[in-house]
């Protein structure tokens, strides 16, 4: 268990699919501002993107490969009881994300979230295979196959924790930034099993946000058009853009907090 001092300040990285890309926009604003991070968790998107800044990979490496990315790069269809797509396009996209790297190349410790989808706990890793982890944080219930490790059979940590704050106070953060995407839910006729699941999921992720990113010292809240769903990978560049714009416009406000807090100097800096 990662434990103080070591968390004094912790970022946390909701989850969103396309939609968490604006997280990349939010990192380069806080990283060109000097904003000191002593601890980094994530759930789903945000536990990837995460992990790059963890590792210390350059935010626009990390950017361009977002452009690059579209929806269908993700699937690969599979007959199964329990998911749509296997995953493994989703494991190489990550896997090339984070540069093949593991939990012992972090520069600053990670905390991906997931949910046990046979129990409904849910369960927090800081260790192992780095992409599977990650992997298992991103898979969507009844779309990816879930993964299974350590024995529990791991899926999307949104499915509890769409912006897990209470896991950064339960490791002792003094300091709490959270990224919050929040959800897309579209006024539209249901037609398949698809668009069934995917509504579900933002109804209920919808719901959680709506108390869990309000834990937080400071909340950073994209403001995306209803438009921008999970797979509006096609529009990244916007997105990203509108990370920027709320991390910018929210910058003022998380010195003067942190300064109160003795956290950072008068000049921003740790």
């Amino acid at each position: 268990m990662i434990k103080p001092p070591y968390n004094k300040i912790a970022l946390v990285l909701s989850g969103g699919s396309a939609r968490g890309l604006a997280h990349i926009g939010v990192l380069k604003v806080l990283h060109k501002a000097k904003i000191p991070v002593d601890l980094i968790l994530g759930t789903s998107v945000g536990a990837l993107v995460g992990a790059t800044y963890a590792l210390g990979i350059p935010i626009e490496k990390i950017e361009q490969l977002a452009l690059k990315t579209r929806w269908w790069h993700l699937t690969d269809f599979v007959i199964s009881k329990i998911g749509f797509l296997e995953g493994r396009n989703l494991g190489r996209i990550i896997i090339d994300a984070i540069e093949n790297k593991g939990f012992e190349d972090l520069k600053i410790p990670l905390v991906v979230v997931t949910a046990d989808i046979e129990n409904g706990q849910r369960v927090v890793l800081t260790s192992g295979n780095l992409a599977e982890v990650i992997r298992a944080s991103c898979s969507l219930p009844g779309i990816f196959i879930p993964i299974r490790i350590n024995g529990r059979l791991l899926v999307d940590g949104g499915l509890i924790d769409s912006v897990p704050v209470r896991v950064a106070q339960q490791m002792g953060a003094s300091f709490i930034i959270a990224s919050d995407v929040g959800f897309c839910i579209k006024k539209e006729k249901i037609t398949n099993i698809f668009q069934m699941i995917y509504q579900s999921i933002q109804i209920a992720g919808s719901e959680l946000n709506k108390f869990q990113g309000k834990l937080a010292d400071i909340t950073i809240m994209p403001q995306l058009p209803g438009e921008i769903d999970q797979m509006a990978f096609d529009k990244a560049d916007y997105i990203i853009s509108k990370g920027e714009e709320a991390a910018a416009q929210t910058l003022p406000l998380l010195q003067s907090r942190m300064e109160q807090a003795g956290l950072i100097g008068s000049g921003g800096q740790s």
